[in-house]
């Protein structure tokens, strides 16, 4: 959001509570040129850089766009490796993140504003004629409220303002007759039915033909939905309100948010992640500001911004103070239990949480939003993107990235407050790694693991609307946009609703009667314009002495966030014993645990078991101590097993008109050449073996002698397809998966196991593709003929210096993979399993030990004894500390042991569904624990 400065309202002046949201000084945002000096030795950029970063950003776009208009539209998404369309229905489920969905031609709906924000105006008007005339909104199909209303319904009214906006300048537009906006109003009738809740909670689906209750709705069975599904409603629908003058969307988005507000945890003045949409209870008790919360906050300030109801802003900063309290741990935002908010819930933090510096900017509050944008900049500087999640000590949780958009915001928001041209380089980092690592010839693709570089065969309709929105804004200049992009407030989608809407069709009591605020203290409420000595000091220097102790944050230190608890110690008895620290061989831990009512078991099988009983601790705060142990532990023993397996490889094709740009996530083998102590991998071209199931002695040896062999996967073990190919001459192996339509992007990671014998013989690497990805290299193979690949355990720089010479020499060759003949996606990829090929071979995966409370009044979990009779680190399979305390070394440096150098991967690639239902189990487990005496 950008707002201009409040007219005669004086810097840290009291001021009435403004009803006309302009009179706001934007909340923090201030023009960058005003607030602050360019720090000494940062080096401005000049203005032909950012206008030759702003061109670059165009052309990525265009590359983006246009590839989803030749190859995907009418289809809601593009499948970027593919080249076609993503069609419901005709492609494998991915469970939820098919619910944005509804075959409404979602990306070019999402990028209509986008469009004219980066000048495109020609563009916009021939889409906003294609949307008009193509999309069909009265569908049977089953589409989630929250995505529905934030992308399509938040599109259509972002097309709707800019249309008007056009119009009113009198050049384009001149036909346009509120199209956008009667199709804005027909899908706010359809979501209208997911409201037919006692408590005004939306059901989290709703069919967009046949409603809920309709008996071929196929939904409404739902119990649960996640507060921002609930919460992030109001701007869409109250703008929708204000531009049709029918208040019944207004009513219904504000009674959502009155229920979620009345079912907050009055102690703590938190709410969880997820409520039952009819009884109002908390069915996950976790909160924090990322993933199921993130954008209800975001909403509440925006609200009050673009409405101007006072009810909002107290709502928001009574939430806002609970989290600075409680989930703010500089420069970490950790989930804590609203119920118990000095506990934390986990010690891993998930990327959509990189929104929360820019709405920070937005509240005005700017250290900790630098602090905390900082440490996201150097985990980005490590992994070249955002992991979805990522621990504590900055490694891997869940490796993939979508690119999501959410980090950019809070760049420039950042920018656009400090003016500090050190953002303008976060930008450009931004920029050269899309491009360096997630574009292909169809456009961009989603990284699959941040650590191989590996591609998943997706670009979201969010990437246009947000991504490219952001970067452009953060290098443009004011006469560069064609509007006053300061008139607008930005959705959560960025889409952009114009703030005259504040004084349009009031239908809404501003004040909501129902609601008590007698609790609330006016002094805690900062009603003030917000004074530019107080958020920056007279110190040209300011933002880079807050950033400065986190330029090594992550690969020199191991910072955990101090706890509440902690903290409340001071200087007196020690911090509590950490999971990663813990060592059963050390008598003062021993003795820790007893004082938290935790007791060491020995089982017979060699392992121990740990067992706490709550009642039993030394004290309360002990028992809290011991309850938050006993949950480290168990995500850290939950992560060590993942960590036993292999992690994944990748498949990169290097040759024409691939140049690197396309990898694909490969499974492991357990036996043969081991790609991560051979940093260089195996490069050679490809070609297909006979008999392809490479079961038998080779017979076209010449064709694979000094080449990478494929073959198919059955009817023999995985080692004797190796020995057969090396000794015909191949210098590597990839295996494809022979159940049709399998893919990496809904199956779980596959590794190759040996066939129970000594494997040493086999000496070149090997690897495994599921069937969709292997599909890519054969299609590949019949447009190009010679295909070259590169298998390695990451992906390398794409070769520029042979890319650039063949575009030299005959740009006409540069032909994109055929789609035509890509794979059949009929059957459930979910299907594949880790199942021995051909009867014979083990699954890689290990039988990890049920992770569960030993009785409703005590938890358990277990890991391998140590050896009392050693001081050194537990044994392989029991919880090693991450780091230790004053570690300087990088977390990725070369250790004297496979094992050790393994521990740093977060090797099993899931689902995210499946990692998603792990971390249900964890939580059900930890609501039995609560039922202890604590």
């Amino acid at each position: 959001m950008a707002l201009s400065a409040a007219p005669g309202c004086r810097a840290g002046e009291r001021g009435p509570r403004w009803r006309r949201p302009w009179k706001l000084l934007a909340l923090g945002l201030l023009s960058a040129s005003s607030v602050l000096a360019a720090a000494p030795g940062a080096g401005a950029m000049s203005r032909e850089e950012k206008r030759r970063l702003g061109n670059q950003v165009l052309e990525m776009f265009d590359h983006a766009y246009s590839n989803y208009m030749e190859h995907a539209y009418p289809a809601d998404e593009l499948m970027p490796l593919t080249c076609r369309g993503r069609v419901r229905g005709q492609e494998p489920s991915r469970g939820d993140v098919d619910d944005a969905l509804g075959k409404f031609s979602l990306t070019l709906i999402d990028t209509l504003d986008t469009l004219v924000v980066l000048n495109k105006t020609k563009e916009f008007e021939e889409a906003v004629k294609k949307v008009i005339k193509d999309v069909n909104l009265d569908n049977d199909i089953v589409v989630s409220v929250f995505e529905t209303n934030i992308r399509v319904l938040g599109g259509l009214l972002g097309g709707h303002s800019v249309a008007i906006m056009l119009k009113e300048k009198g050049e384009y537009m001149q036909w346009y007759n509120g199209e956008l906006l009667h199709m804005a109003k027909e899908l706010g009738y359809k979501l209208l039915p997911a409201f037919n809740t006692t408590s005004g909670l939306p059901y989290p689906r709703v069919n967009l033909k046949f409603g809920v209750r309709h008996p071929e709705a196929r939904t409404g069975t739902e119990t649960d939905t996640c507060t921002a599904c609930a919460g992030t409603l109001i701007l869409e629908f109250a703008a929708l309100s204000r531009f049709t003058g029918t208040s019944i969307f207004e009513e219904y988005a504000r009674k959502a948010l009155d229920f979620i507000w009345e079912k907050r945890q009055r102690s703590s003045n938190l709410v969880g992640v997820t409520i039952n949409i009819h009884t109002g209870d908390w069915v996950r008790k976790d909160s924090g500001v990322g993933a199921g919360i993130d954008s209800y906050y975001e909403y509440l300030l925006k609200a009050y911004v673009l409405l101007g109801d006072d009810s909002f802003l107290e709502r928001f900063n009574t939430h806002y103070d609970a989290i600075m309290r409680y989930i703010s741990q500089p420069p970490l935002l950790l989930d804590v239990h609203i119920h118990k908010p000095m506990l934390n819930a986990r010690t891993w933090m998930d990327s959509l949480l990189a929104f929360f510096p820019g709405l920070q900017v937005l509240k005005g509050d700017i250290r900790p939003a630098i602090e905390t944008h900082e440490m996201l900049y150097q985990v980005i500087k490590k992994h070249n993107f955002l992991p979805e999640a990522f621990t504590t000590d900055f490694r891997v949780h869940w490796a993939q990235h979508p690119l999501r958009p959410e980090f950019a915001e809070s760049t420039y928001f950042l920018y656009k407050a400090t003016g500090d041209p050190y953002y303008l380089e976060v930008g450009k980092t931004l920029i050269e790694n899309l491009n360096k690592y997630a574009r292909v010839p169809c456009g961009f693709a989603a990284m699959k693991d941040v650590r191989t570089g590996s591609h998943e065969d997706r670009m979201d309709s969010f990437f246009l609307a947000e991504m490219f929105k952001y970067l452009y804004l953060l290098f443009a200049d004011k006469e560069d946009m064609i509007f006053d992009i300061e008139d607008y407030i930005f959705t959560t989608e960025a889409h952009l609703l114009p703030l005259w809407l504040s004084t349009t069709n009031q239908t809404i009591s501003k004040k909501n009667t129902s609601t008590e605020y007698t609790e609330l203290d006016d002094s805690n409420f900062d009603w003030t314009c917000p004074n530019t000595q107080i958020l920056f000091p007279n110190d040209p220097m300011f933002a880079q002495s807050i950033r400065e102790p986190l330029k090594n944050v992550v690969d020199k230190s191991c910072p955990r966030g101090i706890s509440r608890a902690e903290e409340s110690l001071g200087s007196g008895p020690k911090p509590p014993l950490r999971a990663r620290d813990f060592m059963a061989s050390n008598p003062e831990h021993l003795e820790i645990l007893k004082k938290m009512g935790v007791s060491l078991i020995h089982l017979k099988d060699g392992r121990v078991q740990l067992v706490q009983h709550a009642v039993q601790a030394a004290s309360s705060l002990d028992a809290e101590d011991g309850l938050r142990f006993m949950q480290e532990m168990i995500e850290l023993s939950s992560q060590q097993q993942k960590e036993q397996q292999l992690p994944p490889r990748a498949v990169q094709i290097v040759s024409h008109p691939f140049f690197g740009r396309v990898v694909l996530t490969a499974g492991p083998a357990q036996f043969g050449m081991d790609l991560s102590k051979h940093k260089a991998g195996t490069r050679g071209f490809v070609a297909t073996i006979k008999p392809y199931n490479g079961c038998s002695e080779i017979t076209n040896p010449e064709a694979v002698k000094e080449k990478i062999a494929l073959m198919q996967r059955g009817q023999c073990m995985f080692a004797e397809k190796a020995r057969n190919i090396q000794k015909a001459g191949a210098i590597g192996g990839i295996v494809i998966d022979d159940n049709e339509g399998s893919s990496s992007d809904t199956a779980p990671l596959f590794q190759m196991a040996g066939d129970g014998k000594n494997t040493d013989d086999i000496t070149i690497p090997m690897l495994f593709l599921f069937n969709k990805e292997g599909n890519i290299i054969l299609d590949a193979i019949r447009e190009y003929e010679a295909v070259e690949v590169l298998l390695s355990d990451k992906a390398k720089d794409r070769d520029l210096e042979m890319e650039n010479m063949d575009q030299k020499s005959s740009e006409s060759d540069a032909h994109k993979p055929n789609s035509e003949e890509a794979p059949s996606d009929s059957q459930d990829a979910g299907a594949v399993s880790e199942e021995p090929e051909g009867g014979g071979e083990s699954s890689a995966v290990g039988d990890p030990d049920p992770l569960s409370p030993a009785s409703t009044a005590s938890a358990s979990v277990s890991m391998a004894e140590e050896d009392p009779h050693t001081s050194g680190p537990a044994e392989a399979s029991a919880p090693e500390p991450a780091c230790t305390p004053g570690d300087s070394q990088p977390q990725e440096q070369n250790t004297q042991t496979e094992a050790t150098s393994k521990a740093h991967w977060d090797s099993k690639v899931q689902p995210m569904e499946s990692i998603l239902a792990d971390w249900n189990e964890d939580i059900e487990a930890f609501e039995m624990m609560e039922k202890d005496e604590l």
